[in-house]
């Protein structure tokens, strides 16, 4: 099943709480060509196998999502010990396209009881807790999906994704949890997010500045802007193995970075000499 269909039959059994759901990841990356402010290139978006749909803990989900994914094909894999378990919803048994849940970790990692705090459990599905997934719920853009972007849903519906200000931010963040080869990938994206909004980086820079950087512990903010200088300041080894990711077109490392550096500067407005005097101080 090629995966954009795929997609759309899991959108298409979220109906009913679709409000209440933001779509993040690689396809929340994918679906900001579909936004107005997007100028998409010629090369094709990156693709992932998996879907990742995340949710507030303070959101109303009533009824039995689990229920309605088993309805529309999807199978449930598990894969921890965690209770209640991490789950992977399988669309059919031949392995290809999944759906995870994920919902904030705020606080600590372990409950009261000394167990792990990793796995929430609501209308009838599991997610996995992690950390700064609220700030991929903050400010979220509406899509419109249906057969006139190439997306077989009928009727059409609107879907809200995490804005590509929050998808940078929160790659950004969470660099060093990664492992080597999802840091490469994450730098692809924060290069091709640039790319893809690059005519319009003055209104990112008014989402972070008017929405984003405001209710952020001023030590996230800060971080955030420390952290587009130490990831993109120079070519590095996870830029060059970045490069290499792409089968649709040539990358020089040095133009990633240039262009990394650039659009990072122009959406959070940093000031690197006072950036520097902030962080030695």
């Amino acid at each position: 099943m090629k995966d954009m269909a795929a997609f759309a039959r899991l959108v298409d059994a979220l109906r009913p709480w679709l409000e209440n759901l933001v779509v993040v990841g690689g396809w929340s990356h994918r679906l900001h060509r579909f936004h107005p402010l997007a100028n998409p290139p010629a090369y094709l978006p990156l693709m992932t196998r998996d879907a990742d749909v995340a949710f507030s803990e303070k959101a109303s989900l009533g009824g039995d999502i689990g229920e309605a994914l088993r309805l529309a094909g999807f199978r449930e894999d598990f894969s921890s010990e965690h209770t209640p378990p991490i789950v992977q919803y399988q669309l059919g048994r031949e392995g290809g396209f999944y759906a995870e849940f994920l919902a904030p970790l705020r606080g600590s990692r372990h409950r009261r009881d000394g167990s792990p705090d990793a796995t929430i459990e609501r209308a009838g599905i599991t997610a996995q807790k992690l950390r700064y997934m609220e700030l991929l719920l903050t400010i979220p853009w509406v899509v419109r999906l249906g057969n006139e972007v190439g997306v077989e849903l009928e009727p059409p519906t609107e879907v809200a994704i995490a804005n590509p200000v929050s998808f940078i931010a929160q790659k950004l963040l969470i660099r060093n949890e990664r492992r080597p080869e999802k840091r490469a990938q994450d730098a692809l994206y924060v290069h091709d997010t640039i790319e893809l909004f690059g005519g319009n980086l003055a209104a990112l820079r008014e989402i972070w500045r008017g929405g984003i950087a405001p209710p952020l512990p001023a030590k996230t903010a800060r971080t955030i802007e420390a952290l587009c200088e130490e990831q993109f300041g120079a070519v590095t080894d996870v830029i060059r193995a970045a490069a290499r990711i792409p089968q649709d077109r040539v990358i020089r490392p040095e133009r990633m970075q240039q262009v990394c550096a650039f659009g990072l500067e122009q959406i959070f407005g940093i000031d690197q000499a006072a950036l520097r005097q902030d962080v030695a101080g």
